[in-house]
């Protein structure tokens, strides 16, 4: 009787079979590398998240013009819409900060119930009272904003670097980037807690220089 043809073994498991027929033995197991995972492709932030993480972020009063260039499409009823439903959820989660109107633009404040946390932060304006340097820094910050340090120096005649720093530390003033510049060019401008050791709603109101001397 002619010998029937070998079948060759085509794949990985059918050559085990094969080796393990030759050896009287069980096939051996080959290993299937797992499929790699499929990505899910990110599903981007509500435009409301955006509005309430640029209100986070601090600095400038939000204004719908400068959402309305991060936020492409976005209305400028839908800002008024998203402000309006972002308070409401916050007095329903009696959440510790509101968003309050300062200008053309919302700033995120915290309630006046919950200022004593940010006098123990910061401490409060009887402790924080200023030498007249620091006075004089600020003064050039708020009333020429944005200011390099060198503007400052050269308005007061004197290094004021260590004055700068300490109205940063107490949250008076805050560094700013200077567009096309260099990441060590910075400028300076006052914060919203500024306007609020003063009792003002926007720089318009910003007092006469030796009305500071009570910050």
């Amino acid at each position: 009787m002619p010998d029937q043809p070998i079948e060759q073994p085509t794949t990985p498991e059918d050559l085990g079979r094969t080796y393990a027929a030759m050896l009287g033995e069980e096939a051996w197991q080959t290993e299937v590398a797992p499929a790699p995972p499929v990505e899910e492709p990110a599903t981007p932030p509500p435009a409301l998240r955006i509005i309430e993480a640029l209100l986070f972020v601090g600095g400038a009063p939000l204004t719908a013009k400068r959402a309305r260039e991060i936020l492409r499409g976005l209305t400028e009823q839908q800002f008024d819409e998203t402000i309006t439903q972002l308070n409401a959820d916050y007095r329903r989660q009696a959440r510790p900060y509101a968003l309050t109107p300062q200008g053309a633009g919302w700033v995120l404040t915290v309630r006046p119930r919950f200022r004593h946390v940010i006098d123990k932060l910061y401490g409060g304006v009887r402790e924080a009272r200023l030498s007249q340097m620091a006075i004089d820094v600020l003064s050039l910050v708020a009333y020429r904003q944005p200011i390099t340090k060198a503007d400052v120096d050269s308005g007061r005649g004197a290094d004021s670097g260590a004055l700068l720093r300490q109205l940063v530390r107490r949250g008076l003033i805050q560094i700013l980037p200077i567009p096309g510049s260099s990441p060590k060019e910075v400028a300076y401008a006052t914060t919203s807690r500024f306007l609020e050791v003063l009792g003002m709603q926007s720089l318009d109101d910003l007092p006469k220089t030796h009305d500071l001397q009570q910050i």
